[in-house]
C-alpha cells in the first residue's frame, strides 16, 4: 500500500470547504455540472439570515477550482454585509463559472445554469457580475424567475453598472471629505484600475468634477477608447501602487491590498468598486490605518448595484434607486468616523455594524 504524504500547507485541499481559509460558516455550497454545455459553476450561499441570498455571477478563466472556489467564498461573504450595512432585507450570495465568457458563454450554458440557480428554490438569487450583460441574465430567467438585473424591456432595472459606479463616486466623496475636509474632487489626482462598466462610469463622474484621472487596464483597446470619450490619461508607468496620488481607485479584481503592495502606496484615500480589495482583511487593513490611508470599505460604496437590482424584489422606482444610493455617502462618513473613535480599522467598523444587523435579526426569528 503506498501512502500518499500530504505537506501542511496543502491540508486545505483534504478539506475542500470547510478547509478553505476563505471559507466563514456558509450556510451552503452548490456544485453545478453539465456536460452537454460544459459548465462548471460553484455557488455559495453565505447566509439567508437578513432574506434570500441575492448576489452575481461571475465568468472567469480561473486558473484552477480552487482559485474558483476561494472566489465564489470570499464574495459570497461579502454580499451578506453589503447587503446588511445598506439596509436591504437580503442574505449573501455568489456565484462563479469557470470559463472564458468571450468564447465559452452560450445560451444553453446559460439556461442550464439557470436550472441549477431553480432547484434552490429561491433561497439563491442571481444578477448580473463580471463577464455577464443584461442579456445573459435576460437568459436566465427563461428557466427561472430567481434572477435580477434584467432588462427594462421585460420589467427588470436594467444593467446595475452605472447606478454601482455612482455609488462609489458617492463613498470617494465621503472619503475624501473625511480626508481632506471637502468633498470637491476637482483637481485630485484620481488613479482608477480597471475600466469596465463600472469603472467607466467612475471615470465620467469624476471628469464631470473635473478631477485629474488617470487609467489603467489589461485591455490596451478598452484603454484607448475609454481615453478618448472621456479625455483622459492612460497610465504608462510600470508600478502604478508607487505613484503620487490623492485617491486610488480599484475597479478590477479584488486583493490589490496585499502584501506586495501595502508599502508602496502613496494615496491618502482607498476607494474603488472591485470586491474583496484587502487580500487579507486584519492584516491589510491594519496596516493602512497605521499610515493613515483612509479605506472606504468596498462591500460599502459598491452597493449600488445591489440597490438597482433590489428594486425589481421591492417594486420601488429610478428615484428611490437613486436616494438609497446616494445616502451610501452618510453611510461612510458615519464609519469612518466610528473607525476614528473606536480606533479600529474602517473595514472593522464596517463589518460590526452590518454584524449587528444580522445577530438582531436572529434573534428576532428565534422568538
Amino acid at each position: 500500500m503506498v501512502t500518499d504524504v500530504i505537506k501542511a500547507n496543502e491540508l486545505y485541499k483534504a478539506d475542500p470547504v470547510f478547509g478553505q481559509l476563505s471559507f466563514d460558516n456558509h450556510e451552503q455550497v452548490v456544485f453545478c455540472n453539465d456536460k452537454d454545455t460544459g459548465l462548471k459553476a460553484i455557488i455559495g450561499i453565505h447566509n439567508s439570515v437578513l432574506g434570500p441570498a441575492l448576489g452575481g455571477t461571475r465568468m472567469w478563466n480561473y486558473t484552477n477550482e480552487w482559485e474558483a472556489l476561494n472566489d465564489v467564498l470570499r464574495l459570497s461573504r461579502g454580499m451578506t454585509y453589503k447587503s446588511a450595512i445598506t439596509g436591504l432585507n437580503l442574505g449573501g450570495g455568489k456565484a462563479v463559472i469557470i470559463g472564458d465568457a468571450k468564447t465559452q458563454k452560450t445560451p444553453e450554458l446559460m439556461r442550464k445554469f439557470g436550472e441549477f440557480v431553480h432547484s434552490l428554490s429561491g433561497k439563491y438569487i442571481t444578477a448580473e457580475d463580471v463577464g455577464m450583460t443584461t442579456a445573459d441574465m435576460d437568459t436566465v430567467r427563461e428557466v427561472t424567475p430567481y434572477v435580477t438585473g434584467i432588462s427594462e424591456a421585460i420589467g427588470g432595472a436594467g444593467n446595475p453598472s452605472p447606478i454601482t459606479g455612482y455609488g462609489v463616486f458617492m463613498g470617494m466623496k465621503a472619503a475624501a471629505k473625511f480626508k481632506f475636509g471637502s468633498d470637491v474632487l476637482e483637481d485630485k489626482v484620481i488613479y482608477v484600475q480597471g475600466i469596465g462598466n463600472v469603472g467607466e462610469a467612475l471615470v465620467g463622474h469624476l471628469m464631470d468634477e473635473g478631477a485629474k484621472v488617470i487609467i489603467s487596464d489589461i485591455n490596451q483597446e478598452r484603454l484607448e477608447e475609454i481615453s478618448k470619450k472621456y479625455g483622459v490619461t492612460i497610465y504608462a508607468g510600470n508600478d502604478l501602487y508607487s505613484e503620487e496620488m490623492d485617491i486610488y481607485a480599484p475597479c478590477a479584481l479584488g486583493a490589490t491590498i496585499n502584501d506586495d503592495t501595502i508599502n508602496k502606496f502613496k494615496a491618502k484615500v482607498i476607494a474603488g468598486a472591485a470586491n474583496n480589495q484587502l487580500a487579507v482583511e486584519q492584516i491589510h487593513g491594519k496596516l493602512l490605518q497605521e499610515r493613515g490611508i483612509v479605506y472606504a470599505p468596498d462591500f460599502l460604496i459598491n452597493a449600488g448595484g445591489i440597490i438597482n437590482v433590489y428594486a425589481e424584489l421591492e417594486g420601488y422606482d429610478k428615484k428611490e434607486i437613486i436616494r438609497k444610493t446616494e445616502n451610501i455617502y452618510n453611510t461612510t462618513l458615519e464609519i469612518l468616523n466610528n473607525a476614528k473613535t473606536n480606533n479600529i480599522t474602517t473595514n472593522q467598523a464596517a463589518l460590526n455594524i452590518a454584524q449587528s444587523r444580522i445577530d438582531a435579526r436572529k434573534k428576532e426569528n428565534k422568538r
